[in-house]
C-alpha cells in the first residue's frame, strides 16, 4: 500500500522510544515483580509475565496509534492490552500491507531472574518475509537491526541506525543451543561441541545463551522448536542477515509467513557455516529415524 512508510521510516520513529522503553526495563529489573502467568504449561519461558512486559507493550503502542495508525500491530501481550482493539488489524495483510510485531520483553525469564540477555524485539513484516527488525538488549545497552536484503547492523543505544557497523560473526564458541523441546538432538552432537539445553541446563544464578547468543559469537548453531514470528522468527532473520544458514528442521528453506500459522514459523536451525549445519541437520535427520 503506498501510503505506508518504509521500513526504514518505521525504525527511525519507533526507535527514541524503544530506547526509552530499553531504559525503563533497565531501571525496574531489580525491583520487578511477576504478575500472574500466562497458564501455559510446563514451559517456564512462555508463563513469566512482568509489569514490564505490559508497560512497554502499551508505550509502542500508543506510538504506533498517534504515529502510524494505519499500520497492522501484533504483540505477544494483546489478550491483556487495552489497545488491541483500536487497531486496523493484527494479523498479515496483502503484499506491502505491514504487520509490526513486539515482543516487549523476549526471555521474559531471563530478565526476572537477574540476567542481562533479554531484550525488546520490534519487527516489520510483510506477506513473504520479514522486512526489518530491531533487538535491543537494554542491560548490555546494545542493539543489533537489519533491513530486508541489507545485512545485519550493531551499535550501543547512543548510537542512531546509521552510526551503527555491520555485523560479523567470527569464531563463534562451538556451543550448541537446544531451544525448549530439543533435547533430543543432543546425544548425536556431543560427538562434537558443547550442547547447552534451555530447558535442562536453565539456571537461576548462572546465564546460559539466549537465542541471541548467535549474534554475539557465544553459540556456532542453535536448534528450536517452532519460530515464533515474535522472537525466534525475528532473531532468525536477523542471523539470516548476517550471513547465517537458517533452515526448517529438515533442511528446508523457510515457508512464506503468509503460509504459517499461528504466528510461527516451523522449526528451525541456525548455523554459523555449512559444516555445523550439516551437522545439526544429521542430528535432526538421525533423530527422526529413530
Amino acid at each position: 500500500m503506498a501510503s505506508h512508510p518504509s521500513p526504514r521510516q518505521i525504525l527511525k520513529t519507533l526507535f527514541p522510544h524503544l530506547k526509552v522503553a530499553a531504559g525503563y526495563a533497565n531501571q525496574i529489573q531489580s525491583k520487578i515483580k511477576a504478575l500472574p502467568d500466562k497458564g501455559l504449561g510446563n514451559n517456564f519461558f512462555s508463563a513469566a509475565l512482568t509489569d514490564a512486559d505490559i508497560s512497554i507493550q502499551t508505550l509502542i503502542e500508543v506510538v504506533l496509534l498517534g504515529t502510524f495508525p494505519e499500520l497492522r500491530f501484533h504483540g505477544e501481550e494483546y489478550e491483556q492490552s487495552r489497545n488491541t482493539k483500536y487497531f486496523r488489524a493484527t494479523d498479515l495483510g496483502s503484499s506491502g500491507d505491514y504487520l509490526v510485531t513486539l515482543d516487549p520483553i523476549d526471555g521474559t525469564k531471563f530478565y526476572l531472574d537477574g540476567h542481562n540477555n533479554y531484550q525488546i524485539i520490534l519487527s516489520i513484516l510483510n506477506a513473504d518475509d520479514f522486512e526489518a527488525v530491531i533487538a535491543i538488549s537494554p542491560a548490555q545497552h546494545t542493539y543489533y537491526y537489519a533491513l530486508r536484503g541489507e545485512g545485519t547492523y550493531q551499535g550501543n543505544l547512543d548510537k542512531d541506525l546509521e552510526a551503527c557497523t555491520p555485523l560479523i560473526i567470527n569464531h563463534p564458541k562451538p556451543v550448541i543451543l537446544l531451544g525448549w523441546g530439543m533435547s533430543f538432538l543432543k546425544p548425536v552432537l556431543t560427538q562434537k561441541y558443547q550442547v547447552i539445553e534451555v530447558e535442562n541446563d536453565y539456571s537461576t544464578e548462572i546465564k546460559i545463551p539466549n537465542v541471541n547468543g548467535i549474534l554475539a559469537n557465544e553459540i556456532t548453531g542453535l536448534a528450536i522448536r517452532r519460530g515464533k514470528f515474535i522472537d525466534g522468527g525475528a532473531l532468525s532473520f536477523l542471523a539470516r542477515e548476517a550471513g547465517c544458514i537458517v533452515t526448517t528442521l529438515d533442511g528446508s528453506s523457510l515457508p512464506p509467513l503468509s503460509a504459517c500459522q499461528d504466528y510461527s514459523l516451523p522449526g528451525l536451525l541456525i548455523a554459523t557455516s555449512e559444516l555445523v549445519h550439516q551437522d545439526l541437520l544429521e542430528a535432526s535427520q538421525q533423530s527422526i529415524r529413530s
